[in-house]
């Protein structure tokens, strides 16, 4: 987060002195010696109340209600409702993982200096077409210049930061190649298994419940499929074998294995997939080892 620089006005004092001769001086009795006033003790700034903090850097409790208001206006617009408490979850751990992306950039040997941050903002000015539109979007969406800032500087560490674990994460992968039978009525699904059984083509009968594709799921690595069971099956098949039935959560399947490659290159999905884990991964990591300090 930047820090807002202080500056800090001298106070001017005018001294004044008498003219005069000192012979023309009246003789001055001798009084008692004053007693010295304490100056009084300047206060102290007052600290700025923080909704959550990562490690000793925080999110200002104005900027957490901001960020919880732009939140729900982006719910509503998109028809979707949660509840305060599913909100308040989202966005502490969208700043929290902000927060401890931007802190393991700054490690890495991320910078960003004013001069770079305010080429940024110039060049959104120049995209938006002009500094009244992007005062105009800044106050639309809560911010104020010094949040709007501290937000920029914060999420383009947190984005470098992400795209150095994307680029980490290897492109291939030992992957299979996976037909299937998908049914929806478990009766159906085991009338189709008994023909397996008793000789007919697998990829006939494939054809026969799906013709355009014929049920082939294409190739895709371990933690790809969002049917854990489903994927275990597939990766323990023979080349040219077949499953039993697979109940899963959108059906019944038969799967059959047609190829398997040991490191075969990832498609961009599948890619997009292992990159999304590895961010997923590195935040949860780095979670249980900060200090976390979240509002109540």
């Amino acid at each position: 987060m930047s820090k807002l620089k202080l500056f800090l006005v001298p106070l001017i004092v005018l001294l004044t002195a008498c003219s005069g001769g000192f012979a023309n001086l009246p003789t001055l009795s001798p009084s008692a010696t004053p007693t010295l006033t304490p100056s009084p003790v300047p206060p102290t700034s007052t600290a700025v109340p923080m909704a959550l903090t990562v490690n000793g850097e925080g999110i200002s409790r104005l900027e957490y209600e901001a960020e919880i208001s732009r939140y729900k206006s982006a719910l509503a617009a998109s028809g979707k409702t949660a509840t305060d408490a599913e909100i308040k979850k989202t966005v502490q751990d969208d700043l929290v993982a902000q927060l401890l992306l931007a802190e393991g950039a700054r490690e890495a040997g991320f910078t960003l200096s004013e001069a770079d941050l305010t080429k940024r903002i110039d060049d959104l000015v120049t995209s938006l077409g002009g500094a009244e539109k992007l005062s105009s979007w800044k106050t639309a969406h809560g911010y104020t210049d010094a949040s709007f800032r501290s937000a920029l500087q914060r999420a383009s560490a947190a984005a470098w930061m992400r795209d150095k674990i994307m680029a980490a994460v290897p492109t291939k992968a030992e992957q299979v190649h996976v037909q299937q039978i998908l049914l929806y009525n478990e009766d159906v699904a085991k009338n189709y298994y008994s023909q397996l059984q008793a000789g007919a083509d697998f990829d006939t009968l494939a054809a026969q419940v799906d013709p355009d594709t014929r049920g082939d799921i294409g190739w895709f690595p371990r933690n790809y499929l969002a049917e854990k069971n489903v994927e275990d099956a597939a990766f323990s098949l023979q080349i040219n074998a077949y499953s039993e039935i697979i109940s899963g959560e959108v059906g019944f399947h038969i799967l059959k294995l047609l190829d398997r490659q040991p490191d075969r290159e990832l498609s961009p999905d599948a890619l997009a997939v292992y990159q999304k884990k590895a961010i997923a991964d590195w935040i949860s990591t780095q979670r249980q080892k900060s200090d976390i300090v979240l509002e109540n």
